[in-house]
């Protein structure tokens, strides 16, 4: 495993409730054969030499090759995943995607792990419609942090912006790695489901339906 300053493990959040997708576990929705999970792993698996799982349900997981760990501290939250993939990570930076991530491109994921450098707590993507939290890498300095957060019951990950370094790649650059920008594109509710169905049937040819070498 590369262990310099910018090493990088991939953490995939599955810890939601789900209570959007009628209680449904998201990472398992079907898009024909495969499950968004499916995808994740595949993308995740050809850019990372670790991954890590957090999850509560972790019998739910072990198809996959995977290090499963489940948060660190007992409230179910996105900071309180992200702060335990950091705890469990064998790597000074992790990148973070949600389960419910359909079109995750491999291409999007390497654009931003490209641009982490030592001096940045925080390497994030930013469009129109503001950062994007759950498709960022996070650094192991920003631990204390956000366990201080954690224990102050304040759970927005923007919050800590504030006080750390944090570098965003802009939409320009983002649209190279993803012209649609569709490795943002998360599915809460079922119209979200619905969305994302039709959106394939619209472009047959996306990665979602072909398995990454």
């Amino acid at each position: 495993m590369d262990n310099s300053d910018t090493a990088c493990t991939g953490v995939i959040l599955a810890g939601g409730l789900n209570k959007r997708f009628s209680g449904k576990n998201k990472a398992f929705i079907h898009f024909g054969n495969r499950r968004v999970i499916d995808n994740i792993y595949d993308v995740f698996k050809s850019v990372f030499d670790e991954i890590i799982l957090v999850t509560n349900q972790p019998l739910s997981y072990l198809e996959w090759n995977v290090n499963i760990v489940t948060d660190v501290y007992p409230v179910r939250s996105s900071l309180t995943g992200i702060q335990a993939g950091l705890f469990y990570a064998r790597t000074p930076y992790i990148f973070v995607t949600a389960c419910d991530t359909p079109f995750l491109k491999k291409e999007m994921v390497e654009m931003i792990v490209s641009h982490i450098d030592p001096g940045a707590a925080v390497v994030i993507p930013e469009t129109a419609k503001g950062t994007e939290q759950l498709c960022a890498a996070y650094s192991k300095t920003c631990l204390s942090l956000m366990e201080r957060q954690i224990k102050e019951k304040k759970f927005q990950i923007k919050k800590m912006f504030e006080k750390i370094r944090v570098k965003k790649i802009p939409e320009n650059r983002l649209r190279q790695a993803d012209p649609e920008l569709m490795s943002f594109f998360n599915i809460n509710t079922d119209a979200d489901y619905s969305e994302a169905r039709k959106w394939l049937e619209q472009h047959p040819a996306d990665l979602f339906l072909q398995k990454t070498p």
